[in-house]
């Protein structure tokens, strides 16, 4: 599990979280949403202790703030928004920073995730070439090799994406969130700062939902993601559940069962 208590962030003399309480199961998908500048990236960046804070927070009973580094790496990953790289790696190179040895057992297992976002054959492919979505599915990789399995020696593992679909299309989409559903069923805690509802609706179990930085409403997604709620957090009528008023086309990505 993990938990945030009297969780308050601050850049400089501005207040960004203050007194902020938030839990996650493993084995769920816990999407984290809420209008531009409520405070969803930099709660990500404290609960994986990016920035400073007050408060406290432990993950699988650990005070993040007095475990090592290289220990918490082995318990989470993080995908960041966006990774900049100034020397000319190969993708392959890139996914095996994620990696926890050097085996050539593991060294293989890159390949392995590279094939799973749909990069099979990329591995000798320069990042910097690569469009803004490849080099997203790249990162991914990486973080899926630093914790490739949800479950190790019975504590669940996790994994921590900001936006983690916002430079895909609508294909890849849904290809990246059903890798993080995939994680989560076997046992792993997924935390994802997520811009579009209806995808956190589709895949997720739990919705926190941010404004100014507090949170105004944590549950099932049909709890949170109501008209009323969504219509004070994000200051626009929105109706859930409906199609557009308009006689019109409208597309709205779809996951679809494999038996």
């Amino acid at each position: 599990m993990l938990t945030a208590k009297n969780l308050c962030v601050q850049y400089g003399a501005k207040t960004i979280i203050q007194n902020l309480n938030f839990t996650a199961q493993p084995a769920e998908i816990t999407a984290i949403v809420g209008p531009n500048g409520s405070g969803k990236t930099t709660l990500l960046r404290a609960l994986t202790a990016e920035v400073p804070y007050n408060g406290s927070i432990e993950l699988n009973t650990h005070d993040i703030s007095k475990t090592p580094a290289w220990q918490l790496a082995s318990h989470r990953a993080v995908l960041s928004q966006a990774t900049t790289l100034s020397f000319p790696f190969q993708a392959i190179e890139v996914v095996r920073m994620g990696l926890q040895t050097r085996s050539a057992k593991h060294k293989q297992l890159a390949v392995t995730a590279l094939h799973c976002v749909g990069l099979a054959g990329f591995e000798t492919r320069y990042y910097q070439e690569l469009s803004g979505g490849e080099q997203q599915r790249v990162q991914l990789a990486r973080v899926l090799c630093q914790v490739w399995h949800p479950v190790e020696n019975g504590t669940p593992r996790w994994l921590f994406l900001d936006e983690p679909v916002s430079s895909l299309d609508i294909g890849h989409q849904l290809m990246v969130m059903q890798i993080a559903q995939d994680f989560a069923k076997a046992g792993g805690g997924v935390i994802a700062v997520m811009h579009d509802l209806n995808l956190s609706a589709m895949f997720a179990q739990t919705v926190v939902l941010m404004n100014d930085g507090r949170i105004t409403g944590q549950g099932a997604p049909a709890d949170i993601l109501t008209d009323r709620l969504l219509s004070t957090s994000y200051q626009s009528e929105i109706r859930t559940c409906l199609p557009p008023k308009q006689d019109g086309w409208y597309v709205l990505p779809q996951a679809v069962e494999h038996n």
